[in-house]
């Protein structure tokens, strides 16, 4: 918050947040929640809100009873939320039911090669795209395990690979291969990653995979 009060710094910033949806209890938990949040982030608007963590209908449908629907029209309209979605871990078929519930605008899912079938997996991500929302990738190198943790059989692989790329990069580029991707959540914690992140994300297009790197993966 105290960063974004530099004179123009709001302006080049998109901004996202979650609403911890499992502590709403009543219709006024909604505003007290985002209020705080707009408090501490120092603006009058955020880009993009996540209902955090929906993992299923029912919990959509609780909301919906609380006054949600009604409570995010009066944000967009106000211009204090430009764009909805939501952030989830759970199967692949209660996706599709969350997806079809509301108009949302985008959502956040997990996903990376090892978990191209686990949660929403590649068939949530194809469906939410085809839905027309944006699609947020995070866990794309599952915590860092694809980039620090892989077993040494996997990382022969890679390292007998042309062009020479990390273990990281390689997981970072199957994930920006996807052309329904429209962000990729990379956690860095020193310039380093920073620069390596920026440098991969610069050509690694959609579709720009060979085969023959494709069947890296598989391997």
């Amino acid at each position: 918050g105290r960063i974004l009060q530099r004179t123009g710094l709001r302006d080049k910033v998109k901004l996202a947040t979650k609403m911890p949806q499992y502590f709403v209890k009543k219709p006024a938990d909604l505003e007290r929640f985002f209020s705080t949040q707009l408090e501490h982030l120092r603006t009058g608007f955020v880009e993009y809100y996540l209902m955090h963590t929906l993992n299923s209908l029912e919990q959509w449908q609780r909301l919906v009873s609380l006054g949600v629907v009604e409570w995010i029209a009066q944000k967009k309209a106000a211009g204090q939320i430009k764009n909805i979605g939501f952030s989830y871990h759970g199967g692949r078929e209660e996706f599709r039911r969350i997806v079809d519930a509301y108009p949302w605008e985008f959502c956040m899912i997990q996903y990376n090669y090892l978990d191209e079938h686990h949660q929403a997996g590649k068939d949530g991500l194809l469906y939410a795209a085809g839905k027309g929302l944006a699609v947020m990738v995070m866990e794309p190198l599952q915590g860092g395990r694809l980039a620090t943790g892989l077993p040494q059989e996997a990382q022969v692989i890679f390292s007998h690979a042309q062009p020479k790329r990390s273990p990281a990069e390689w997981g970072l580029r199957w994930v920006w291969n996807h052309p329904q991707v429209t962000l990729a959540l990379s956690g860095m914690s020193t310039a380093q990653m920073l620069q390596e992140n920026i440098r991969v994300a610069c050509d690694a297009l959609p579709d720009s995979l060979s085969e023959q790197e494709l069947a890296l993966f598989d391997q």
